[in-house]
């Protein structure tokens, strides 16, 4: 019987051999499959967004498309229970909207005009009320947290009580405001119409503006949590007022947030259809004949939806515009300052 002897000193014993056939090359591990992987990270966003693209397309675009396809059609009364058999115009509703010099034309550039007015009255006040007290609201006080929720309660009211309110309180006989101001201060010789004539254009902006504000309030006051203390108690030892400390400190940390504000605000006021519809009916007041309700008589009161799909598209067509200017600008104005 033999017996193996170890191996001498200085030489390793020889590895077993592998399992299978002979030659055989050792098998290698597997890689792991990282582009099926990536891929899946990658798209999980685009899936989780799906729900909101589909229900995007079907509520807006779907609509949107269709609203395009009728301003090319002479979409009148006749033509309402089968609208696509209305005859095709062309650019014929363009040119008549855009024509200054026509009824239609004229009507729609007064409209436009007065929206423009309008929204930039509306947004500037609601901006200044909201950063105004925005300010005012960051030190402690007893009572703040009560202030902070009256401030609120315009905006958390729903819009259809909120103008019914104030149609109330703005009627010519038995109204509050001009008990106030007529028999209460005496400041007018007799009590005015504010729902009809030259008034209403100014009805209208404190009526926005009352609506507005306090969204602008809720996002500065948000914002300004956001700047340190400690720029402000620099600033007091190196002897600025309050009003140095504003345009140094507040406004310039707020700028980002601001130009996000101002946007938002300017599309939904020039949009707004609910306050005038609500405070006026249907048919408004030459001055406050805003753009959306002026649309709305052009489809739905003269039966004209060709022409009411025309202005409408002219009217997507400069918010996009303008939009793409304010973004541009604002973008170019936030890479200079970095």
């Amino acid at each position: 019987m033999t017996t193996l002897s170890p191996p001498p000193p200085g030489t390793s014993r020889p590895a077993p051999a592998a399992d299978g056939p002979a030659g055989a090359a050792p098998s290698r591990p597997r890689r792991r499959r990282i582009l099926p992987d990536r891929l899946r990270r990658a798209g999980l966003p685009y899936l989780l967004l799906l729900p909101a693209l589909v229900l995007e397309l079907l509520i807006h675009l779907a609509p949107m498309a269709v609203g395009v396809v009728m301003s090319f059609k002479e979409l009148t009364q006749e033509y309402i229970r089968n609208w696509g058999a209305a005859p095709w115009t062309g650019a014929e509703n363009f040119r008549i909207a855009v024509d200054v010099d026509a009824p239609v034309g004229e009507a729609l550039l007064h409209s436009f005009l007065v929206t423009c007015a309008f929204t930039v009255l509306a947004v500037s006040l609601a901006w200044l009320l909201g950063v105004t007290a925005a300010i005012l609201m960051q030190e402690s006080f007893r009572g703040r947290g009560v202030l902070r929720a009256l401030f609120l309660t315009p905006y958390a009211l729903p819009v259809y009580t909120a103008v019914i309110t104030w149609s109330f309180l703005l009627q010519r006989d038995g109204g509050m405001v001009n008990h106030v101001i007529h028999d209460q201060l005496g400041l007018t010789d007799s009590e005015p119409f504010w729902l009809i004539g030259d008034n209403s254009f100014a009805a209208l902006v404190v009526v926005a503006v009352w609506r507005t504000w306090p969204f602008a309030f809720l996002i500065l006051m948000a914002a300004l949590q956001n700047i340190p203390r400690e720029l402000y108690e620099a600033a007091q030892v190196d002897g600025a007022g309050m009003r140095q400390q504003i345009r140094r400190i507040t406004l310039p940390s707020l700028r980002p947030v601001n130009q996000v504000l101002v946007l938002v605000l300017f599309l939904w006021t020039f949009n707004d259809f609910n306050v005038p519809y609500i405070l006026f009916g249907k048919s408004a007041p030459e001055a406050a004949d805003l753009i959306s309700i002026h649309i709305y008589q052009s489809s739905f009161v003269t039966w004209d939806f060709g022409s009411g799909s025309a202005m409408s598209v002219l009217l997507l067509l400069f918010l996009l515009v303008v939009t793409g200017v304010y973004l541009l600008a604002t973008g170019t104005g936030r890479k200079r300052d970095v």
